[in-house]
């Protein structure tokens, strides 16, 4: 087989996921074969195996970028100047979510959710799952350490607890948006501060 530039190969390799994805997010992992898959990439069977040697494979890509994508937006909140408060926090997470719906016929949202029922499964996935959450707390515990500075949280404010807090927050936001009828950033922000005068 002709050798084809780098570029190409990661065009290529990126359509077979992006196919992969609309296959997961109808179907699920383990109800989507490699057939089906490889049905919607147009392309051969060993072409697709080029790219991505085993279903396992392509599921890991899948919650490894999913993750990221979500990921990455924590990156941003903290690297923003000023630092964003509590409620635009809890403000651009809820739109970011929404906008995760956009893609024609996957949400990498939804396939995130089905990441964490495999690593229920697999080690490997796993492992993926926890460094994520451990690196969402770190990034959720430095926002509160700067809010507590800043004055946006009580003094006394244990910040560890309040990144687990929001950590814990993240799933359900996600649950609620495709298993039940989704939530406003509004309706959190008046949850949280519900709590923080109750007595």
């Amino acid at each position: 087989m002709p050798r084809i530039s780098d570029e190409l190969f990661a065009q290529r390799r990126r359509h077979v996921l992006t196919s992969a994805w609309t296959c997961f997010a109808r179907d699920g992992f383990h109800a989507t074969s490699m057939d089906q898959i490889v049905a919607a990439t147009g392309l051969s069977i060993s072409a697709v195996y080029r790219y991505f040697p085993s279903k396992d494979d392509l599921i890991d890509a899948t919650a490894g970028e999913a993750l990221e994508l979500i990921g990455s937006l924590f990156d941003e909140l903290v690297a923003t100047e000023p630092t964003p408060t509590p409620d635009q926090t809890v403000t651009v997470l809820v739109d970011a979510l929404h906008r995760r719906g956009e893609h024609e016929g996957y949400d990498l949202s939804q396939l995130a959710m089905q990441a964490w029922t495999e690593a229920l499964r697999r080690p490997q996935m796993r492992g993926l799952v926890r460094d994520y959450y451990r690196c969402t707390q770190a990034n959720f515990a430095e926002l509160a350490r700067r809010w507590r500075t800043e004055g946006y949280i009580v003094a006394t404010a244990d910040t560890d607890a309040v990144a687990a807090l929001l950590t814990t927050l993240m799933p359900g936001l996600i649950v609620l948006e495709h298993l039940g009828d989704g939530t406003s950033a509004q309706r959190l922000i008046a949850g949280i501060s519900g709590l923080a005068t109750s007595r």
